[in-house]
């Protein structure tokens, strides 16, 4: 999978991460764009480490690491906010 379609999933897997943990961020769409992008890169990473998901590829796996990654680093970004 390209760089453009790991943004695009990146994007998708912010406004999913959005949705499954609600709440008030300073930065709203953007920060949740770039959060949803980071978090695909680095769920897409790992995830092809242990095997869940691959970086090559588009796939329901890789969505799904993409989107776990993103609420990581929303986790994160929310309690290094406070």
């Amino acid at each position: 999978m390209g760089f453009i379609a790991w943004i695009i999933l990146g994007l998708l897997a912010g406004l999913l991460a959005k949705y499954i943990m609600p709440g008030k961020d300073d930065g709203g769409l953007v920060v949740t764009a770039l959060l949803g992008i980071a978090g695909a890169f680095i769920g897409g990473w790992l995830g092809s480490f242990i095997g869940v998901g691959t970086i090559g590829e588009f796939s329901f796996s890789s969505l799904i690491t993409a989107v776990v990654g993103a609420l990581v680093l929303l986790f994160v970004y929310r309690t290094v906010k406070k």
